[in-house]
């Protein structure tokens, strides 16, 4: 602990007094003691490659490569996913995967290649091993897609875990994309990032990395096709990227490469192929399908940490009302607890919070609890003492509590890779349902420190049950909040088992969409947050996590009206919109930006909620396919150059694409289209892609675009489900889905198929089914007509 983190200790809890900051410093050196006298000594190290081939041991689904210092294990899934494992290393035990691994392709076997190689050809991916343990993935028609090169160890010559180092090579056109939320995407230029989850202590901008929620997931696309490659290991770890050149002909190309260096733990990885969409498709099958957020948390969320009171939440709400401003859910943070104690309420601020949710719940907002991991170490709290009943929280090797200082001082942390400890932490959730809370905040599960911030609050050498395994925090660290996701959904949904859980965590990992969401953490105030922000949304989907929004308008200081409006107008088309402030940083409500803005946020608040059945399908496309909500323009055609570069526009489901400003003092921008005919949704002016357009921008709204043919689901005027339908091209069909859900608890939802299509000088929409085609079952409004 140099100068420079003491200072930012002391800093970072300074309102608390000097008391807290010596406390503060004190666990600090507390931690870095026990990592000293925990962790092994490095010593000194031998190095390992896998060395020549030798025999094999055929299996289903692909077999056993022996080299001489290693094995690799080559197994094709039945869903096309293959998994790759040096060393013995399994695809069990996962925290990535939903369930069992799935079963093997029969059809896959390994056979001999050229050059004392092997290889295990399948129906959509090809695998090539050759004698020095370089392992090439290809397409079916023999295009490699990537190639892993010889991995390489370093083992402690007095034994225990080894870091490990692969460098892989993909073509010179490729670009990266994923890792989790980065945001300075959402393709990953050529750079390093870090795999440790980790709160950066201030707000943060698009040079800022690691943040909360990393995963060594790589989407990377190219002309050849797109793969996924994911190295299921939770251990600290650097990627380094490098994006390739093309060359002037033939042979001159220099590839892409990808180095990982991870610090011990497993060398293993699941590589999917396919188109964009297969390839989401085939990883949720994998990881879990994402959960679908009740209906009303795709709706407008107000949250401000500093509401203060109950009369505080009544005036935001009422200004809301009088305004006409639709909302759907208000977030209580830190200061609605008794002293900042999880699972606390102040009874002297909230003194009638069951009667306040109540009354809120009357009018259609829910209350939404921020929930920390950390438990204030002091006899007498309830948690702490049945936690200690419990054996629930995290020891060191000698056996002694470990103890941080966060917000409410010196805690303790659950142990939640163990499973009895989710069960227990899960229980609490009946105190936040009974005080009236719907949803569920988890913050600071990284776990914060702070006292240094950008590590962890828990020692390394600090040992955890890894579910029945065993292991200590340096495998832990970075499943953390995603087992703490875990414990509160399971918790919540047996609690109340009519009702479908909201949680959505700071930070997660592999496989959180299976829990819920997440948020963007305290981006900072200012254009090069707002745009860090659509970055971290549109890489978080590509890895898997569909829920997902930013602290509209910043998480510190005053934005300005333009700079909160245009964030507003983006966060409208995001899956999670939230208004959100720090403590420092003042009122947000629209109201407080002035007459215009009020006006033109106003039009933004009633668009997302004319779009809420929109979502709602969306969401449960995204449970069923994996698909995001928010699209890479590339998604339909990810050969087209132009659109893998092209950041700052998203697809919005199928039918809408949405150009966000991004930059201050701009009424007119630049889009890039999808090949295709699309249509301005404000003027109904028709654009043919694939192009480049100008749009007009005002004030008012950002440039949204509809897909020709599209059939959206929209609340009509009267508050019913009605169809927008955008005029097909002529000679050309259009269609789209329509899933009508069947509340906030778990009854299946009814799926509805229309087509579009031109008959003579009319667009006709049909519905179709098992019986055939009939007649719609919502009124229809056609769009698009006089744009032509």
């Amino acid at each position: 602990m140099d100068g420079r983190d003491l200072v930012r200790s002391v800093m970072s809890v300074g309102s608390a007094g000097a008391a807290q900051g010596v406390r503060t410093v004190r666990a600090a050196w507390r931690r870095r003691r026990a990592d000293a006298s925990g962790l092994p000594t490095r010593g000194a190290e031998r190095a390992r490659v896998p060395g020549a081939v030798g025999d094999v041991e055929p299996g289903p689904g692909g077999g056993v490569v022996h080299f001489g210092r290693s094995r690799l294990r080559v197994l094709v899934a039945v869903n096309g996913a293959v998994f790759l494992g040096w060393d013995g290393a399994a695809p069990e035990p996962s925290y990535a995967l939903a369930g069992r691994c799935p079963e093997p392709d029969p059809r896959a076997v390994l056979e001999p290649d050229k050059d004392g190689g092997w290889r295990v050809v399948a129906e959509r991916v090809t695998v090539t091993v050759s004698r020095h343990g370089a392992v090439d993935v290809c397409t079916p028609g023999g295009v490699r897609l990537r190639r892993d090169l010889p991995p390489r160890w370093w083992e402690p010559s007095a034994g225990g875990p080894g870091r490990w180092m692969l460098r892989s090579e993909v073509a010179a056109d490729a670009r990266f994309f994923g890792l989790g939320g980065r945001a300075s995407g959402p393709r990953l230029r050529g750079g390093t990032y870090r795999l440790w989850n980790t709160d950066p202590g201030r707000p943060f901008g698009p040079d800022d990395d690691p943040l909360y929620l990393t995963m060594p997931v790589q989407l990377v696309v190219a002309d050849a096709g797109t793969h996924l490659v994911f190295h299921d290991n939770s251990w600290d770890g650097t990627v380094v990227l490098r994006e390739g050149e093309e060359g002037a002909g033939s042979g001159h190309d220099r590839p892409g490469g990808s180095e990982l260096r991870m610090a011990g733990g497993p060398l293993r990885s699941w590589v999917v192929v396919g188109t964009p969409a297969r390839v989401l498709l085939v990883w949720a099958s994998l990881t879990g399908a994402p959960a679908v957020p009740p209906a009303w948390a795709l709706g407008h969320q107000h949250a401000r940490w500093g509401f203060g009171s109950e009369q505080e939440v009544r005036r935001v709400v009422t200004g809301y009302q009088e305004r006409g401003l639709p909302l759907d859910a208000v977030h209580l943070d830190v200061d609605h607890h008794d002293e900042h104690q999880v699972f606390t309420v102040d009874r002297d601020r909230f003194p009638k919070l069951p009667v306040l949710a109540d009354e809120l719940r009357r009018d259609g907002i829910h209350l939404v609890s921020v929930v920390d991991p950390a438990v204030r170490a002091a006899p007498g709290n309830a948690v702490y003492d049945g936690g200690l009943a419990e054996d629930a929280f995290v020891r060191d090797g000698s056996g002694q509590l470990v103890e941080g200082v966060v917000r409410a001082g010196e805690s303790v942390y659950p142990d939640f890779t163990h499973a009895r400890v989710r069960a227990w932490w899960g229980g609490l959730y009946a105190e936040r349902l009974a005080q009236g809370f719907s949803g569920f905040r988890h913050d600071l599960n990284e776990p914060t420190s702070f006292t240094t911030f950008g590590e962890s609050t828990l020692p390394r050498s600090a040992r955890h049950a890894l579910d029945g395994r065993g292991g200590d925090h340096r495998e832990a660290h970075n499943v953390y909040g995603l087992c703490m996701a875990r414990a509160a959904y399971e918790g919540v949904r047996e609690l109340a088992p009519e009702q479908r859980p909201f949680v959505f965590s700071r930070s997660g990992w592999a496989g959180l969409q299976r829990y819920g969401g997440t948020w963007s953490g305290d981006v900072a105030t200012g254009w090069p947050g707002l745009r860090a922000s659509l970055s971290l949304v549109v890489g978080l989907g590509l890895c898997g996590v569909p829920y997902s929004g930013p602290d509209v308008s910043g998480f510190d200081g005053s934005p300005s009206p333009e700079l909160f409006l245009r964030w507003f107008q983006l966060g409208a088309h995001l899956p999670l919109f939230r208004t959100h402030a720090g403590p420092r940083a003042g009122r947000r409500e629209p109201w407080e930006f002035g007459a215009e803005v009020l006006t033109h946020a106003r039009a933004a608040l009633l668009e997302r909620r004319r779009l809420l059945p929109y979502f709602v399908t969306l969401a449960h496309v995204a449970r069923r396919t994996g698909a995001p909500y928010v699209r890479p323009l590339w998604w339909g055609s990810p050969e087209d150059r132009t659109l893998r570069d092209c950041g700052d526009a998203f697809l919005l489901g199928d039918a809408l694409l949405v150009a966000p400003v991004l930059d201050p003092g701009t009424d007119r921008r630049a889009v890039h289209l999808p090949r295709g005919l699309w249509y301005d949704t404000a003027t109904q002016r028709a654009y043919q892609g694939p192009g480049q357009v100008l749009v007009d921008a005002p004030l008012s709204r950002i440039p949204v675009l509809a897909r020709a043919g599209a059939v959206l689901p929209v609340r009509g005027e009267s508050g019913g489900l009605e169809l927008e339908v955008w005029a097909p091209a002529r000679g050309r069909t259009g269609g789209g889905l329509v899933v009508r859900d069947a509340g906030d608890g778990w009854g299946e939802p009814e799926i509805e198929r229309y087509v579009a299509r031109w008959e003579g000088r009319q667009v006709v929409v049909e519905r179709e089914g098992e019986d055939g085609v009939r007649e719609p079952s919502h009124p229809v409004r056609v769009r698009g007509l006089a744009g032509r």
